[in-house]
């Protein structure tokens, strides 16, 4: 090529070429076979058509600052076990008053577990006789209807909180706020996955009238317990702290029957409580929510900020909320997970999605900890490799990451924190969530466990909101 025909572009073909490829996969992999030098770029359009408004918030100069000290709200977060309480002084409920998981939620349109579980609150208060007589109130309209975020508080699965029960007060050192979860029942036919009989309501309460006092007499030899350092430590012993917590509650088993056996408990009672708590892998999940609660609370309200501070479902929608929205809850209808189920339990057997567990993820646990427990897919289905595939993904949607929380295979690198509506709709990847599975009929219990979709519906009408913010403060 001489210098009459070179132009702008001389020197362009003299080398192999080098291509970025993007979209299509059919051009890279033509590309491939014919030996060009490739760099991969996954990109995609946004969903929905939304590039003027995640424009609109990029520009916003609120939007880069709010994340980042959302972020560090979350990090610098102390959660401590201070007390056991009950929900009627933790949350202020009375009879006929009743939290649950997800975003609000009536009667009408509760899923089979989410009643199951309100019936089986209202036999063992007392509200009712027979589940006839409790279900009758609850289609009368006798029943008062909270999510567990709007009173400081989360639950598994169903998350129903009847005055009754005793709780788990987590307090959050760092920033004085605190949060709250009912103990956990164990697996099988419990309340939070819809079960309700003679079985459930004994165990309700001998775990108020037994177990509760038993673990006020501990946390108040303790003085209080360090919630965020047995998460650490769990997850570097294999623990995710959503579906698997045997490490955790491990830990926790460890720290607690010491001050038991020196709080002058029933020697009957004691060997109760002891057996009843090692025996649950899953007691520590209603410590760890509520801390990731704690944790995330600080975060709400910082104006511009685009980093989602809780994900919940209640059985029929899936619902989030993000920190520069306030309280607004964007929800969409719950998918149905995919996954392992026991016995002879299929996917026509599975209630769309369920529970305030989600919290994990929102805090850098669950799903997004999953390359730091592999064991997991044994209880969720799939393989090793897609442990640690879901949480590499999770990094291209997230702010930034745990400073605490850490993954020993990806060299210790934080876990990804900080979900951000934008980067979900503009990669069009969802939250990787893992989660046990309820029986879509009342009373059934768990089914299962696996994986579940998050409706990008909810990502994309935060952005809305957000840009519409956005546009206003311009």
């Amino acid at each position: 090529m001489d210098d009459a025909t070179a132009g702008p572009l001389g020197g362009l073909l003299d080398d192999p070429p080098r291509v970025i490829t993007a979209g299509v996969e059919l051009f890279e992999t033509t590309l491939a076979s014919q030996g060009v030098e490739l760099v991969p770029v996954d990109w995609r359009p946004p969903v929905d058509g939304l590039a003027p408004e995640l424009a609109r918030i990029v520009a916003d100069p609120r939007t880069e600052g709010a994340n980042r000290a959302a972020v560090e709200r979350i990090t610098s977060a102390e959660p401590r076990w201070v007390g056991i309480t009950t929900a009627r002084e933790a949350v202020g409920i009375e009879t006929g008053q009743f939290l649950h998981a997800g975003p609000p939620i009536t009667w009408e349109r509760a899923s089979g577990p989410m009643r199951g579980a309100l019936i089986g609150a209202m036999l063992y208060e007392g509200m009712a006789d027979t589940p006839e007589e409790a279900e009758a109130i609850g289609a009368a309209g006798g029943l008062e209807l909270t999510p567990c975020h709007d009173r400081g508080a989360v639950g598994p699965m169903a998350g129903v909180v009847s005055p009754s029960m005793p709780m788990f007060a987590i307090e959050n050192a760092a920033f004085g706020n605190t949060a709250y979860a009912t103990l956990n029942e164990g697996l099988g036919k419990v309340l939070r996955y819809g079960a309700y009989g003679p079985e459930v309501t004994e165990r309700l309460r001998w775990m108020q009238d037994v177990l509760g006092p038993a673990m006020d007499a501990a946390v108040r030899r303790l003085g209080s317990l360090d919630v965020r350092a047995i998460i650490v430590q769990a997850m570097q012993m294999g623990d995710e702290l959503h579906n698997r917590n045997r490490a955790a509650s491990a830990l926790f088993v460890r720290e607690v029957v010491p001050p038991l056996l020196e709080a002058g408990i029933d020697p009957s009672d004691l060997a109760d409580v002891v057996r009843f708590i090692n025996g649950n892998e899953h007691f520590f999940l209603n410590l760890g929510m509520p801390a990731a609660k704690a944790s995330l609370d600080p975060a709400r309200d910082i104006p511009g900020s685009s980093v989602v501070v809780a994900m919940a479902r209640n059985g029929t929608d899936f619902g989030i909320q993000v920190s520069g929205t306030g309280d607004r809850w964007f929800t969409a209808p719950a998918e149905v997970p995919d996954g392992l189920f026991l016995g002879d339990f299929g996917p026509d057997d599975a209630n769309p999605d369920i529970g305030d567990s989600t919290i994990t993820e929102s805090a850098g646990m669950g799903g997004f900890a999953m390359a730091a427990a592999p064991a997991i897919v044994r209880f969720v289905g799939g393989e090793a490799a897609d442990a640690l595939t879901a949480t590499r993904s999770m990094y291209s949607i997230t702010v930034g990451e745990h400073s605490h929380f850490q993954v020993p295979i990806l060299e210790f690198r934080g876990t990804p924190l900080g979900i951000d509506v934008t980067r979900v709709v503009r990669t069009g990847t969802v939250p990787a969530v893992n989660t046990g599975i309820a029986g879509k009929v009342a009373g059934t219990g768990q089914v299962g466990a696996g994986l579940v979709t998050p409706p990008m519906q909810v990502f994309a009408e935060a952005v809305r909101a957000l840009a519409a913010d956005a546009r206003a403060d311009a």
